[in-house]
């Protein structure tokens, strides 16, 4: 099995199509086998989930996570797990145990002026299925 991480700083990134990094997790009989960091080049759900298809990946591990990007995963047969934070690697034992904490109702919340730049879309407008506000 082949699951991935949104990666910043050791940590589970809070924003998927904003990740700049991906931690990949190549997991047998229970245990990680192989680690590796893999850089994201473009931003945006398309992207990524055609990056994580490419590398094979099975489950998604994530903080916030639009609605967009949910219907991409899906379609590409990745089951995802939003609304994770903390240690990246913990996250990943956590959920190999069985005990990972995470949100079936995760979705996007980082879309205000403040946390981001506009340049992906038009401030206030409903895209992928996060809302500017």
């Amino acid at each position: 099995m082949i699951v991935a991480v949104t990666y910043e700083n050791g940590n589970v990134f809070q924003h998927f199509g904003h990740t700049k990094q991906l931690k990949i997790y190549i997991i047998e009989d229970k245990c990680i086998k192989e680690e590796k960091i893999l850089e994201v080049d473009e931003n945006g759900h398309g992207a990524l989930v055609e990056l994580l298809v490419s590398n094979k990946v099975d489950i998604l591990i994530c903080g916030g996570i639009g609605n967009g990007a949910k219907e991409g995963l899906k379609n590409a047969n990745i089951k995802f797990y939003g609304g994770v934070s903390g240690n990246a690697d913990i996250v990943v034992k956590d959920f190999i145990n069985g005990n990972l904490q995470y949100d079936i109702n995760a979705h996007c919340e980082h879309h205000e002026h403040n946390e981001h730049s506009c340049n992906e879309h038009k401030c206030n407008e409903d895209k992928h299925g996060c809302s500017g506000n």
